[in-house]
């Protein structure tokens, strides 16, 4: 596979392999590319160690590197993925918090390597899109959860 002439680079401490394997099984259009070793040692590790990993993220090409630990992720970065409902909110959220993730508010988390992910259903974002009183109530509604609920959005929506 040719790299890609733009392509997001993550930095992993020394599990970019681990992560591009569990977003493969998570996201469709997402699949692991190749798998590059380290020629010699290097700081953060040695001659054979797994160095960079290519991967497709829903449809996004990413390279990870496991760079050590002197750097780490923060929310400045993420991945949006749009769900048509409630089980596949559930899906991928329950996958990424499930796995040693953590959730934070208004369809926020991160998976277990510290990348942050928005879980957004399409009611919210056609919700905020409308404008006026709806996007201000879907707005108010979304403020006061963790994972959204789309139930909850359309309800909101039609107040």
């Amino acid at each position: 596979m040719a790299l890609a002439k733009n392509i997001v680079c993550l930095w992993y401490n020394k599990d970019a392999e681990d992560a591009a394997r569990f977003y493969a099984e998570t996201f469709p259009e997402s699949a692991v590319h190749a798998v590059r070793r380290a020629p010699s040692d290097y700081p953060a590790g040695k001659a054979g160690d797994v160095l960079t990993v290519a991967f497709t993220v829903a449809g996004i090409p990413c390279l990870g590197i496991n760079g050590g630990p002197a750097f780490t992720h923060s929310e400045a970065f993420s991945f949006q993925i749009a769900t048509d409902d409630q089980a596949e909110t559930d899906r991928y959220w329950n996958a990424l918090v499930g796995n040693g993730g953590e959730e934070s508010i208004c369809g926020w988390c991160k998976d277990r390597w510290g990348i942050s992910w928005q879980i957004t259903p399409r009611a919210l974002i056609d919700a905020l899109a409308a404008g006026g009183d709806e996007a201000k109530r879907a707005f108010d509604a979304m403020m006061t959860m963790r994972k959204i609920d789309v139930a909850v959005i359309e309800a909101a929506r039609r107040a």
